[in-house]
């Protein structure tokens, strides 16, 4: 067989990809279609993913499981704090949606944005950039809900105030309220901005689950890419190669998380089908952050695609 695995030795891509990434292994976490919700050790008994037959279910499904939780904080009076990313995108119009239809109240709400990118001291792009995370979560989210969140608890992952996120959450839970970690995984299986390749830095799991944040992480070349890809038009001169990101020690913390996988594009094509099975069956491990995400409560919703099969096909 002629594959990845008989041809990267003396390639540009033998060293490339994460050290700790076993092939024969990721190559084994592909089933069937038809076996993708069946249930894998380790995984926490109220992890469930949900199959959205297309985009348009599955942004309207993952809107309502937001707008959901923060109703029920808001009937119950009590403050939640929500970790937001900026992709996927299209659930948060749905999110605003459901709350002005049940004329939800969201002033008990506080936001804490995963990530956002910056230089390598961590200094962010400002948010009147189109290509800030802070511009897209206003222009999509935040400016459409009747009865908002107030500014003054939005926080981005500023230099500043990314290191004030750990004491604020816990300020939150002090008074009663939970921890929602809303999440999408990249094609390097990270969640946020927090890469794999991290994972080398680290003698035990124990060190790398204590890290709240990074200033000015260095993303791997294929975060980059699929961000030239997904929102930069493959406009890869204006990808930043460096970003502030929240680590392990929130991210993984949450009471309840939900993820979407949307990451199909047309003609059959498609670039999240491998992170997200890897997600569900790798196992737990830092080399893989994507994977704590099966250890909290809460849905994955993926759209249908994802699910394959993973077979080659000319487009």
């Amino acid at each position: 067989m002629v594959n990845f695995q008989d041809t990267k030795t003396g390639t540009l891509l033998e060293n490339f990809y994460p050290a700790g990434w076993d092939f024969d292994r990721i190559d084994k976490c592909i089933g069937a279609p038809e076996t993708v919700l069946e249930r894998q050790p380790g995984w926490n008994k109220e992890y469930t993913p949900v199959l959205c037959g297309d985009l348009a279910e599955f942004e309207v499904k993952m809107g309502h499981e937001i707008a959901l939780k923060i109703r029920e904080s808001s009937e119950k009076g009590l403050p939640l704090a929500l970790i937001l990313p900026a992709g996927p995108m299209g659930m948060y119009k749905w999110t605003a949606y459901f709350l002005n239809e049940w004329g939800v109240d969201c002033s008990q709400v506080t936001t804490f944005n995963m990530d956002e990118y910056a230089d390598t001291e961590g200094n962010t792009i400002g948010g009147g950039d189109k290509a800030s995370f802070e511009y897209a979560m206003t222009t999509h989210f935040f400016d459409h809900i009747k009865k908002p969140i107030p500014k003054n608890r939005r926080n981005f992952a500023t230099k500043d105030s990314l290191p004030r996120y750990e004491e604020k959450i816990n300020e939150i839970r002090r008074a009663g309220g939970s921890l929602i970690l809303i999440y999408g995984i990249g094609r390097m299986c990270h969640i946020a901005f927090w890469e794999p390749t991290f994972a080398a830095e680290f003698k035990t799991e124990a060190e790398w689950m204590a890290v709240p944040f990074r200033l000015g992480a260095k993303l791997h070349p294929l975060t980059v890419e699929q961000n030239a890809l997904t929102s930069f038009k493959s406009r890869t001169p204006l990808v930043p190669a460096t970003a502030n990101t929240l680590g392990p020690k929130l991210l993984f913390s949450a009471d309840y998380a939900i993820g979407g996988c949307d990451g199909v594009l047309s003609r059959g094509m498609q670039w999240q089908g491998l992170s997200f099975w890897m997600t569900l069956r790798y196992g737990k491990t830092p080399w893989v952050p994507s994977t704590y995400t099966t250890t909290l409560p809460g849905k994955l919703f993926f759209v249908k695609e994802l699910a394959g099969p993973l077979e080659p096909e000319c487009n």
